[in-house]
């Protein structure tokens, strides 16, 4: 039988209007906690916090909003972080950025804690986004995985596509484990007339994407893509959840080439994104460094189709309840003719049928076998009260 263990976990580029990561870290303390161990969560804030939540305890400490980030705050302050792990004195770390807080990784071989990082981004795949050359990408990020699966006990990746640039680097520190979907808030049953009324009149396709407007994400090929349908003749509109530093250029782009774009910006309502995403035809993932894809197996759940960057690893996780094209406009836009051209009721039901292989409670086994343990049999997860207070 597991021993209950204190389960920290650290992460940057989290903040109320993120999406996967921030879906991810929620799910899995839920599971964590359910599972009977005590997950502590650890992000940046604009203030000091320490609370208890469905997630287990989630602790802010303050750091700087990174410039060109749309809001994204990161822990910089190394000193106040390793003093706070000391007073946590984890049983197992598990670190989510493995760029500023690589170091950690350090910290707990100094301090003999079994330590995790969980890869959620192809490293080549966000600077090739950024601008650097194939060979130029794939060398800093050889060298950074590198760095990364020596100071870490185990690497976990989501995907085979993830898993990909370390393998290639030779780590045998490698572990896959899957993220997933909850059926029971994500399904075909929230599909609504009305939302689909607000954004499409009759006889049109609505497209949907539901994405932080960031370079690495390449919202502007949905927009490509629209204007490549309308080009065609097909009579689609296009609705964007989600915000970011590239929202006001996109928005710029599609006032200026007149396209039928609503920009609704971060929905904090889940039912209400559950809605758009169960009301859409098809919804767009042009994202070619995700190494998951939450929103799009979202998108499936509801019974919506996904067409998908073949530069990631959406196509393992859509698999032929979806279509991945070439990053270009018209490759998408061949792609969502393909998936239209199939009957509705048939694509509806096996994209609901491929989300559903994906389910949070397998996630949750597989993260916690990175940690070498299992749920702790007859344990209920207890949380202790909520705290304030500075550290």
């Amino acid at each position: 039988m597991s021993t209950p263990l204190r389960i920290v976990r650290l992460a940057n580029f989290v903040t109320p209007s993120s999406g996967g990561l921030r879906t991810a870290l929620h799910e899995l303390g839920k599971g964590y906690a359910a599972a009977g161990h005590h997950p502590v969560l650890v992000v940046p804030g604009d203030r000091f916090t320490d609370r208890d939540t469905a997630q287990g305890r989630v602790i802010t400490l303050p750091g700087p909003v990174l410039p060109g980030t749309g809001g994204y705050r990161v822990l910089t302050d190394r000193r106040r972080l390793a003093a706070l792990l000391t007073d946590l004195a984890p049983d197992r770390l598990e670190v989510s950025d493995r760029t500023t807080l690589r170091w950690t990784g350090r910290w707990a071989r100094r301090a003999r804690v079994p330590a995790v990082m969980v890869s959620h981004e192809s490293a080549d795949g966000v600077l090739r986004t950024w601008g650097l050359s194939g060979p130029l990408a794939r060398r800093a990020a050889d060298t950074l995985n590198t760095r990364t699966a020596h100071v870490y006990a185990r690497v976990v990746c989501t995907t085979e596509f993830a898993e990909r640039e370390f393998v290639r680097i030779g780590a045998r520190n490698v572990v896959r484990a899957p993220l997933g979907v909850d059926p029971a808030a994500r399904h075909p049953g929230l599909r609504s007339a009305d939302t689909r009324a607000r954004y499409a009149s009759a006889g049109r396709t609505l497209l949907v994407m539901c994405s932080r407007l960031s370079v690495e994400k390449r919202p502007g090929t949905a927009l490509d893509t629209l204007e490549e349908l309308l080009r065609r003749g097909r009579r689609a509109v296009l609705v964007v959840a989600g915000d970011g530093p590239l929202r006001a250029r996109l928005e710029q782009r599609a006032r200026e080439r007149s396209l039928p774009v609503t920009f609704l910006g971060h929905l904090t309502d889940p039912a209400a994104l559950g809605a758009l995403q169960a009301s859409a035809d098809v919804c767009l993932a042009p994202g070619p460094a995700e190494t998951f894809g939450l929103a799009a197996l979202e998108a499936l759940a509801c019974g919506t189709p996904v067409v998908a960057s073949a530069s990631s690893a959406l196509p393992e996780v859509i698999g032929p309840a979806g279509v991945a094209a070439p990053d270009r406009a018209a490759a998408f836009a061949d792609a969502v003719e393909l998936l239209l051209s199939r009957p509705e009721t048939a694509r509806r039901d096996a994209a609901r049928a491929r989300a559903e292989r994906f389910g949070w409670d397998t996630a949750v086994d597989a993260f916690l076998a990175a940690h070498d343990t299992t749920a702790v049999t007859g344990t209920p997860g207890v949380r202790g009260p909520a705290r304030e207070g500075a550290v």
